[in-house]
């Protein structure tokens, strides 16, 4: 029997494994089609395996495979949970992590507002790729955030069929051959966005998208939606995810902060 958690972070949802550090080594991609499938399995976003990589608990190696079995190299929402789940098996006397994911390390915060945990910051690129949204052309600007993401700032997201748009967008010829995650944006207030994401290896628009908050609020803030602080991003679950950026780094890397959840545990035989 192999015990797993179902926990989801601001909506997007994971099956949670925890184990030791050759469990991070193994390939779970079959693993992870099977649990994940919506009608046939479990049903998530992703499968995330966690375990502690010396006798620190806060000191954690995080695997995720997205729900087609690929591996995801950051998934925002994916360390909240991991981190929460490390802090409620520590009974919460660990608040502070670390935790690596796809060989980086990020920092976590388990406190009263939220989980947080860090994202880096890479290429940044204006323009990158055009398409037709509702009969006009659109641009897509790019923002390498521990994994590919494009954004195009629209009027209103509830207007964008994300599914036609993002999948056609992911899958561009000039995006080959990683493709990419499709986020649209727009602006809701005073440093607020609102956000639309469809995500690549779950292939699908999904509630949100911790790593595709961060790449709305870095092309936002450049586009001049928003400034250079803290963020509300509301996404599909009703629930939004906070960033801000992290003034150790700024400019290079942002804190991702919100809520994560426990719907249910169980074994599986």
């Amino acid at each position: 029997m192999l015990s797993f958690r179902k926990v989801h972070g601001a909506g997007n949802d994971f099956v949670l494994l925890t184990g030791t550090a050759a469990d991070l080594e193994k390939d779970w991609s079959d693993t992870a089609r099977q649990l994940c499938a919506r009608r046939t399995g479990i049903g998530a976003d992703g499968l995330v395996v966690t375990a502690p990589l010396t006798v620190d608990p806060g000191f954690l190696g995080v695997a995720c495979f997205n729900a087609d079995g690929s591996i995801a190299t950051m998934c925002g929402n994916a360390l909240r949970c991991a981190a929460w789940c490390a802090a409620e098996d520590s009974d919460s006397s660990v608040k502070e992590m670390r935790l690596v994911m796809a060989g980086v390390e990020h920092q976590a915060l388990v406190g009263d507002d939220g989980v947080w945990v860090t994202a880096e910051v890479g290429t940044v690129d204006l323009r990158r790729v055009q398409a037709v949204l509702n009969g006009r052309p659109i641009w897509f600007d790019s923002a390498h955030t521990g994994t590919e993401h494009v954004v195009a700032v629209v009027p209103d997201v509830d207007d964008v069929d994300t599914q036609v748009c993002g999948r056609l967008v992911r899958n561009h010829p000039d995006l080959a051959p990683l493709g990419t995650n499709v986020n649209f944006v727009q602006a809701a207030g005073v440093q607020e966005l609102k956000i639309r994401t469809y995500e690549r290896g779950v292939e699908a628009e999904t509630l949100s998208c911790g790593s595709g908050a961060v790449a709305a609020v870095v092309i936002a803030t450049l586009r001049g939606l928003v400034a250079d602080k803290q963020v509300t991003v509301h996404n599909r679950s009703g629930t939004p995810l906070m960033v801000r950026p992290n003034p150790q780094r700024r400019g290079k890397a942002f804190w991702i902060g919100g809520p994560v959840t426990q719907t249910y545990q169980g074994e599986l035989v």
